[in-house]
């Protein structure tokens, strides 16, 4: 993918204080005006910045392939069905993306977006059967709305890609991928456990489009294993109550 940066040197766009306008917001839409990733995004006619994130996870794990199916959870605005459906061919007349957001999305060539919340417990089930089979990759963008209190914001979004990836380990396919976003201040170590039981590989990524000094990570599993929950709680021993104290009266 080419470089945006050098392109921009010298536009700088200040924003007037105004107002109407609280100081926050003010350098939030000077951010947007100078960020050479959403004028990328507009002249190729993406929906959002964060397109470029998973361009380019992509470009360097080479995630995506022509065939698969995949599901992306937190759709909205739709940059990332855009990526997927680009990458592995999906069109009208063979549909292989489906997202899920409980915002509404403008339609997305070669992508199905439900509206729906995902934490409903009806959504699983809803986007494995439009998908039409098991997912070869589920794609995660979720975040819960910030509230200021970062402690807060990191643990709502942390409860998401752990609900992301108890969907990724009970439906994907043998050898598929999961990517999941996450925030620095230490993912949960259940989380880490549960994937690194699950795939072959898991690892932090944080691509060149996430912008500098963000909190936001990419936790990637590669090569699942295919080994579902129901089925290691099967495996495991049963307890051996002669053995442990805990079990006498």
């Amino acid at each position: 993918m080419s470089g945006g940066r050098g392109d921009d040197r010298g536009l700088f766009v200040r924003v007037k204080k105004n107002n109407k306008l609280k100081a926050s917001s003010r350098a939030w839409l000077q951010r947007q005006l100078n960020d050479p990733y959403v004028k990328r995004a507009k002249a190729d006619g993406y929906r959002s910045r964060a397109a470029y994130k998973l361009a380019e996870i992509d470009d360097r794990y080479h995630l995506l392939k022509p065939g698969m199916l995949v599901v992306d959870l937190g759709a909205a605005p739709g940059g990332w069905c855009q990526i997927a459906a680009e990458r592995i061919g999906s069109t009208v007349d063979d549909l292989r993306v489906v997202g899920i957001d409980y915002l509404a999305v403008e339609p997305v060539a070669g992508a199905t977006i439900l509206e729906m919340d995902f934490l409903d417990e009806a959504a699983p089930a809803r986007l494995i059967e439009t998908l039409g089979g098991a997912p070869d990759i589920v794609l995660s963008d979720m975040a819960a709305p910030t509230t200021g209190h970062r402690r807060t914001d990191h643990l709502r979004t942390m409860h998401l890609c752990e609900v992301a990836a108890d969907f990724a380990v009970r439906t994907l396919k043998p050898g598929g991928h999961f990517l999941t976003k996450t925030f620095q201040g230490g993912t949960e170590q259940d989380l880490l456990t549960l994937l690194k039981q699950s795939f072959a590989t898991v690892h932090h990524v944080k691509p060149p489009a996430s912008r500098d000094g963000s909190v936001e990570l990419y936790v990637l599993a590669k090569g699942f294993k295919g080994n579902r929950p129901e089925e290691r709680e099967a495996e495991a021993p049963a307890p051996d109550w002669r053995d442990d104290p805990r079990g006498e009266d």
